[in-house]
């Protein structure tokens, strides 16, 4: 099955030494470095991006503002499968810095971190507090981000544009659930994550410096640079890891350059769902293994 990974256990975040780029402009696309790996047992996490060198398959062309401006629609909450929720984890180095996954009904660490059913965007107000970052979710769709800023409202990157919305609205007819405890980096005050927030409403265009809601809302509360499109410099270092948990034995770790790119790869696999995923990895391994045999007989 190819390199094995080694486990990771660190779960603290210290500060991420990052450069302030030269630059806003987003860099060039860059492709995916594969690790397969066999969990021996439920405790693993992941990591990030790979360089040119990097074989198969990249971010989604466009990014989530093409998921987030396609299929808007309002989407029927009874649809959506938590089953076939991409479960993952995301390492810088060996910490961990994002978790999404199911036991038992909690993460690992027992945090609170589990995967929620997502709740009607009216019963989810009565649990939203100022500064709580939420999230939309519908079958076939990125999922959309949003922060609660109090007064039943969101601020929101929707279509090329920072929007203050009611959550009802926002939510387009889709479920909800709290996910602000999704990233580990240390969080803002309530309050100055939604002055934050607020102080966006109404960037759009070529002055957005965030590629998906997720970013928006994830810098809101956290303020690092990251989440912003050219927030890291490439060196040709692959520190970030995204580790898909497939089944309680099995992973697919993919590593990355930047925090930023791993986030589109990340959604991307949010979208079309488990199933389709484990597939289209099948296809990808079965496609390297005929390569491998046919160089090995040629004609």
């Amino acid at each position: 099955m190819g390199n094995q990974v080694e486990r990771l256990t660190h779960l603290s975040y210290a500060e991420v030494p990052t450069a302030e780029p030269a630059g806003t402009e987003p860099g060039p696309r860059i492709g995916v470095s594969y690790i397969f790996s066999v969990d021996e047992d439920d405790d693993l996490a992941d990591e990030p991006v790979a360089g040119e060198t990097g074989s198969g398959r990249g971010p989604a062309a466009g990014g989530e503002r093409e998921c987030d401006r396609n299929k808007e629609e309002e989407d029927g909450g009874d649809t959506y499968d938590l089953l076939n929720e991409v479960e993952c984890s995301v390492y810088y180095r060996d910490q961990c810095i994002y978790e999404k996954r199911r036991r038992a009904g909690r993460s690992a660490k027992g945090d609170g971190q589990e995967l929620l059913t997502p709740q009607p965007a009216e019963i989810l107000l009565g649990r939203c507090q100022p500064g709580d970052l939420v999230e939309f979710v519908a079958a076939g769709q990125c999922p959309h981000w949003a922060v609660y800023v109090g007064d039943f409202q969101v601020v929101h990157l929707h279509q090329a544009e920072i929007r203050n919305d009611f959550l009802t609205d926002a939510s387009q007819g889709r479920r909800g659930r709290l996910v602000s405890q999704r990233y580990r980096f240390k969080a803002l005050p309530a309050d100055a994550v939604v002055r934050a927030a607020l102080q966006q409403v109404g960037v759009r265009g070529a002055q957005l410096r965030w590629s998906s809601s997720e970013c928006f809302a994830a810098w809101c509360r956290c303020g690092r640079r990251e989440f912003k499109v050219g927030g890291e410099l490439r060196i040709g270092k692959q520190p970030y890891r995204l580790q898909l948990h497939l089944s309680e034995h099995s992973s697919h770790t993919l590593e990355f350059q930047s925090l930023h790119d791993l986030i589109l790869e990340k959604r991307r696999n949010d979208q079309i769902g488990k199933v389709a995923l484990i597939r289209e990895l099948a296809a990808h391994l079965h496609g390297d293994e005929q390569q491998r045999t046919d160089h090995r007989h040629p004609c």
